[in-house]
């Protein structure tokens, strides 16, 4: 039989309070949660170190940057799904839902971006059933409207691959994350090195691919999370307008909903709202949207995504716990709230019969420092 393992004398962050008391678990499942500070013989003495459930991740792009850590370098793509796994059991992640981009540019040599979604998936979960990965990881479609070749790269997809979410995103400039035009230029010359003239070649030609493929790519988007069985999360929502129509096409997550006009109408419409952890940590938006610190303020966050820094997700928590004066509330945001908003009943929470899916971490001149996390009772860090 298993040996049960116990982890005692730690502040446990429960779901409406912090206690000080001993977790056990045998076969990956937590079997039981005591009170008070008696270390059981055999037990591990935290000698008062937190204890938490595995953060959540549904939204990072840190695959992407070990892929290609430098413009146009492609790293291979299996020692970089390993280091990437890693990275994230590092910083205390033990479920991650990886951002894949579906949806490429063809037609232009000098415009396009390639077909990659179906490989990567493939190696993910290759990786994953090899048991090569150390933590919990899961797919992540991100359906590009302005795109050319979404509609046939989500066919490549179905039920079997077990998508956990689609989101959908139109990077088209002039609106939603990009409003800002000058902003837009900054950033798309700078990562690309464009002249003024091919910038405004380049913005001409992804109007006309809106034009042309927007309202296919919205219905084939949402009949594949549909047939997929995933969670539909929409991208970037500026307006009411935005939220009324994503709303209509049965979406349930907003990933960084660009202003406080589109939180409010996600909070009226029951969406949850997922906000950066940089942005909070930064103290405002890179792209200059909406702060998160203002959703914050007004009720309007509830999960934070890691976005492009792995290590904010447990600093951005731990500083909403303090701006609301209530640990466990800013802890749901990366454990129990992403699970929940994606169906994930078994995790998220401490508490009998969910998975040992546990972190370890002190704080140390305010800073949260992991000591150890657990995926499914098997240490990963």
């Amino acid at each position: 039989m298993t040996q049960e393992t116990i982890l005692a004398n730690a502040r446990l962050i429960l779901s409406d309070e912090v206690v000080t008391g001993s977790l056990c678990w045998k076969d990956g499942i937590i079997t039981a949660l005591d009170s008070g500070t008696t270390v059981p013989s055999g037990a591990t003495d935290l000698g008062g170190d937190y204890l938490a459930p595995g953060l959540v991740e549904l939204h990072t792009d840190n695959l992407e940057r070990h892929i290609s850590p430098r413009p146009k370098v492609n790293w291979p793509h299996r020692a970089a799904i390993v280091a990437h796994d890693r990275e994230l059991a590092g910083t205390g992640i033990t479920t991650v839902f990886d951002a894949i981009r579906v949806g490429s540019i063809v037609s232009d040599g000098g415009k396009r971006y390639g077909k990659y979604a179906r490989q990567m998936a493939d190696e993910i979960l290759s990786m994953r059933d090899s048991g090569a990965l150390r933590i919990s990881h899961h797919i992540h479609l991100r359906a590009e409207m302005c795109s050319e070749t979404l509609a046939d790269e989500l066919a490549e997809f179905g039920p079997e691959d077990r998508v956990g979410i689609v989101s959908m995103m139109d990077h088209t400039p002039g609106q939603r994350q990009f409003s800002d035009m000058a902003k837009y230029k900054d950033y798309v010359c700078g990562k690309h090195g464009l002249d003024p003239a091919a910038f405004e070649d380049y913005v001409h030609f992804l109007y006309g691919l809106q034009t042309t493929y927007s309202s296919k790519h919205q219905a084939a988007t949402v009949a594949a999370a549909n047939h997929y069985g995933a969670t539909l999360a929409s991208h970037d929502d500026t307006t009411t307008g935005h939220v009324e129509t994503s709303h209509e096409h049965g979406v349930t997550l907003a990933e960084f909903p660009t202003t406080l006009e589109a939180a409010d109408a996600c909070n009226a419409k029951g969406i949850a709202t997922i906000m950066g952890a940089p942005n909070l940590v930064r103290g405002g938006s890179h792209s200059g949207n909406v702060a998160a610190l203002e959703l914050a303020n007004r009720d309007r966050l509830d999960i934070l995504s890691s976005d492009y820094v792995p290590a904010g997700l447990l600093m951005a928590a731990i500083q909403l716990g303090q701006i609301w004066d209530d640990l466990p509330k800013g802890m749901a945001t990366v454990t129990a709230n992403p699970a929940k908003a994606v169906g994930m009943t078994d995790r998220g929470r401490l508490g009998a019969g969910l998975r040992a899916d546990l972190i370890r971490f002190a704080m140390i001149d305010g800073v949260p420092v992991l000591k150890g996390a657990w995926s499914a009772g098997q240490q990963v860090s």
